[in-house]
């Protein structure tokens, strides 16, 4: 587990000196042992990777997104169908829109207050008509404007994912039309991908991605509807990480899949089918977790949410601050049918609480996208990291920005060493004012933040 305390958590304003100075006994090691004498006697210095600038990571995970269609709406009869008992909502009440007007007013404020996050682009939402073609009900100049407000202006800071191709019914890859049986077997949320090969996964996501390719989309992940998977994760990650190679060429393909609220569960990224190390084809795909329940406005839009869930009034207690003090990365996971709400923006407004409270009580958290904690969880994990004297010798598969690395020793300055290049790290005033190609030192105690190249580097200690 990728778990450290920083004591200054307990208050926004409590300097993150008081937690080097506590040390950092429960940071996790890059590998076991990386240690060396480099300092006078018998003492040792030892290598520890912590959070991008020592800080952790939050984000903001958006489900059921796409162009104008209310996905809500749209599929709740398409649920009904296959289990009449369990979705009984009168969905015909529910508007068949969420319009482009309330994407931007999230946008926006989102923009003003740092937040960044996933998400999806449903490519053919609820079988209603198809992002790359047209959407019955709307005409081609309403969808063409809703991908370009999209697609120009929210993936600075927002990732970009397919949730599969309808998120209802099983489309026939070879037809492009849904399998015409209204059961668990042929639905996406449910039975289906259980028992499908890695291979058939990978046409199946590599189908999704290319509607979004069509429509002027670059993904780097994809998102599972419902339980899409959930039995057949090896698979399913197998597919993500060929279908994102053939499709899109990433380099560090990612999935949601998993949210965990029990607190005694991790939600650290985790890394499948690791291989290539040492190679010019290094290959992972890394699997983003959430850490809440959807506590905004619900799947469906008719659930007020609860801020509380989240982070309480008093700032002491919730399911973000048990995450945030276990330094792992936040991830707080909706429906956008529940943040639109209909039109009443309850889901919008829980968010906004939410936020305000987090900033309140936290002054080193890092707002990401999930390509971002993905790249920098496969460099955390797959960078050999070996001491040599007085330098740290780095021989990374992925490139990162902002690396942070935590030594046991006081020094005077370090240069980052690539190839005949040098780079000297500016001294930080605090650890708090951390950023890439800075360091700060206090005691016996360094945390050095830089541009992680890929393959071999060095930091010289001085």
């Amino acid at each position: 587990m990728n778990q450290f305390y920083f004591s200054g958590m307990k208050t926004h304003n409590k300097s993150r000196r008081e937690f080097m100075r506590k040390g950092l006994a429960s940071s996790a090691l890059i590998s076991t042992g990386i240690s060396n004498p480099l300092l006078a006697g018998n003492m040792a210095t030892e290598i520890k990777v912590l959070n991008p600038r020592n800080r952790v990571p939050v984000s903001f995970i958006i489900d059921d997104s796409t162009a104008l269609v209310n996905m809500a709406y749209y599929g709740i009869p398409q649920f009904k169908e296959v289990f009449p008992q369990q979705y009984l909502q009168d969905w015909k009440k529910l508007p068949k829109e969420i319009p482009d007007d309330f994407v931007r007013e999230f946008r926006d404020w989102c923009g003003e207050n740092g937040v960044k996050g996933k998400y999806s682009m449903v490519p053919y939402p609820a079988c209603t008509g198809w992002l790359h073609r047209f959407i019955p009900g709307w005409s081609n100049s309403e969808l063409s404007e809703s991908l370009r407000l999209v697609r120009e202006t929210m993936t600075d800071n927002w990732d970009i994912h397919p949730e599969m191709i309808s998120h209802t019914r099983v489309i026939n890859t070879k037809t492009g039309l849904p399998f015409p049986h209204a059961t668990p077997e042929y639905m996406e949320n449910w039975e289906w991908s259980q028992t499908k090969s890695a291979d058939e996964l990978t046409n199946y996501i590599a189908y999704a991605l290319n509607v979004l390719k069509e429509a002027g989309f670059t993904c780097e992940g994809i998102t599972t509807p419902g339980g899409f998977g959930g039995r057949n994760m090896e698979n399913l990650a197998m597919g993500t990480l060929e279908a994102q190679k053939e499709v899109y060429q990433t380099e560090i393909p990612h999935f949601f899949r998993n949210l965990y609220t029990d607190p005694e569960m991790s939600v650290e990224p985790e890394l499948f089918h690791v291989s290539g190390l040492g190679t010019d084809d290094p290959r992972c795909a890394v699997h983003i977790i959430g850490c809440t329940g959807d506590w905004f406005g619900g799947w469906d839009g008719l659930v007020p949410g609860n801020p509380d869930k989240f982070i309480t009034p008093d700032l002491s207690s919730g399911r973000m601050v048990e995450v945030i003090e276990k330094e792992e990365p936040a991830i707080m996971v909706c429906h956008w049918p529940g943040i639109y709400y209909n039109g009443d923006k309850v889901g919008f407004n829980v968010l906004k609480t939410v936020v305000g409270r987090l900033h309140e009580k936290y002054d080193h958290l890092y707002w990401m996208t999930l390509s971002e904690i993905a790249r920098y969880w496969a460099a955390k994990k797959l960078t050999n990291i070996e001491i040599e004297k007085k330098m740290i010798m780095l021989d990374a598969p992925f490139s990162t920005k902002e690396f942070t690395i935590h030594v046991s020793k006081k020094v005077k300055g370090a240069e980052l060493v690539v190839g005949n290049s040098k780079t000297s790290l500016m001294r930080s005033n605090s650890a708090l004012e951390l950023k890439d190609s800075m360091y700060f030192s206090e005691k016996n105690e360094s945390v050095m933040c830089f541009t992680l190249p890929k393959g071999k580097s060095q930091i010289v200690l001085l």
